[in-house]
């Protein structure tokens, strides 16, 4: 009995370039975060590498323990973990309100390694949610997963300081622009390998392109170090404030509904449906992935969305690919010189794949609603009101600026409050009230059956 794709071990070559461009796909968002705080410290530029590099070193950790898995943790999905950009706000805030900057760092781990500990032992009961995401709550959640995502492509297209002069000029778009047409015509006209790594082969020829506009920077690699390691500790020992550690877990608790949304979908895709069992495995990876980053001075991790684009596009669905490319992760933050390869690559170059991966991804949600049965008034409704809630943060970024910080770190998480509505409006419109038609019902607990829709005035 052949294995089935998710387990199929594929050809050493095929392996590190597949590998490969899920790093290049998800390394702007590991990165993304220490910058930002450290930023916000005012590292050195010497610390502010060291603190990146810890944090592709931890992504690459997290991603053995999702991918490999060990006992009873792990998904065993394709499925890459790193960084979360949902601590961003609150890690920022305990810096502005930490009085001694160098105590920042220090403070931060603590709280992380205390909401992945709690996180960890909720794994299993959390995990029980799962009977609560039916078809048309999870291609709801799909599609919300690419379109949250799809805004991110268009800041990168339009190059990589929003706050330069250029910022959008023509110059960026149309890098991103060609970049876009070179991954769309090796999707069109190649075949077999070529085909299933035309995204990789894109932003290397969307790089190429970019040398003589004077996008392409190869500073970073001469200035990189070939070697370095992420000594434990380097910021110093872990603190535990009580503030910031309830406000960790808060993210904790937005990480693990996105991750929980993330593994129904990703299930979908690869055609292995994620029960509870691999639910609570795949969190207990992301909870501890977590609890053991701030060792290595890394942050909070979760699963990656902008990854299961490339799964649902090149229809490479083994997990040993995603944990290779957890391999390339920890080179990198063992090797300084080959995290700055993938730093080479120019924002709007990641911009103009990043429409095709992201796409990708919304088109796989609407699939699944397809599939979950649009020819019920109760469908339709629990779908338009879900996607209208997860949508207002992208659309109008203010829109909670009135709420207390803590609501906001959920609220304005167009996944988590889409979600959110979704199971809620399955379970009043799908489940509660006696007036309901057993023939254009979905169970929340159950898949729906493909039933002829019958009308009602």
């Amino acid at each position: 009995m052949s294995a089935h794709p998710v387990d199929e071990k594929l050809p050493a070559l095929k392996m590190a370039t597949t590998g490969l461009q899920h790093v290049a796909a998800m390394y702007a968002g590991v990165v993304a975060p220490p910058l930002i705080v450290g930023a916000a410290i005012g590292l050195s530029a010497t610390d502010l590498t060291f603190l990146t590099g810890a944090c592709l070193f931890t992504a690459g950790l997290a991603t053995f323990l999702q991918t490999l898995g060990v006992w009873k943790i792990g998904a065993r999905l394709p499925f890459v973990n790193g960084v979360t950009f949902a601590g961003v706000a609150p890690m920022t805030a305990v810096v502005v309100s930490t009085k001694d900057k160098t105590d920042a760092l220090p403070v931060i781990f603590g709280a992380v390694i205390v909401a992945g500990l709690l996180g960890f032992v909720a794994a299993p009961f959390f995990s029980k949610a799962v009977r609560f995401f039916p078809p048309v709550v999870t291609g709801t959640v799909i599609t919300l997963i690419g379109v949250s995502l799809l805004p991110v492509a268009f800041g990168w297209a339009q190059g990589p300081n929003p706050g330069a002069r250029d910022y959008g000029s023509a110059k960026y778009l149309t890098l991103a622009a060609v970049t876009l047409l070179l991954v769309l015509l090796l999707r069109r006209f190649t075949r077999g390998f070529v085909k299933q790594i035309a995204v990789l082969l894109g932003m290397v020829a969307g790089t190429l392109v970019a040398i003589p506009f004077g996008v392409t920077d190869f500073g970073p690699v001469a200035d990189a170090d070939v070697i370095g390691f992420p000594t434990p500790f380097h910021f110093g020992v872990p603190q535990f404030h009580l503030a910031a550690i309830l406000s960790l877990c808060v993210v904790m608790v937005v990480s693990m509904t996105e991750s929980t949304a993330d593994m129904l979908a990703l299930g979908e895709i690869v055609e292995r449906p994620a029960d509870e069992r691999t639910i609570a495995a795949g969190l207990r990876a992301d909870t501890l992935g977590s609890a053991l980053s701030p060792l290595f001075n890394g942050f909070m991790c979760s699963a990656f969305a902008q990854n299961i684009g490339l799964v649902a596009m090149t229809r490479i669905r083994s997990r040993y690919v995603v944990a290779t490319g957890g391999g390339f992760l920890v080179l990198m933050g063992l090797c300084p010189m080959a995290a700055s390869l993938i730093a080479v690559v120019p924002r709007p170059v990641l911009g103009g794949a990043g429409v095709v991966l992201f796409g990708s991804v919304a088109a796989s949600g609407i699939q699944t609603l397809v599939k979950a049965g649009l020819d019920t008034d109760n469908n339709v409704l629990i779908v338009a009101v879900s996607l209208a809630v997860g949508i207002i943060p992208i659309t109008a970024p203010e829109f909670y600026h009135a709420f207390p910080e803590t609501a906001r770190i959920v609220l304005d998480s167009g996944i988590s409050t889409g979600c959110v509505a979704a199971v809620v409006l399955n379970l009043v419109f799908n489940h509660l009230g006696n007036g309901r038609d057993a023939q254009e019902v979905t169970h929340p607990m159950e898949a729906p059956a493909m039933v002829h829709a019958v009308s009602h005035e």
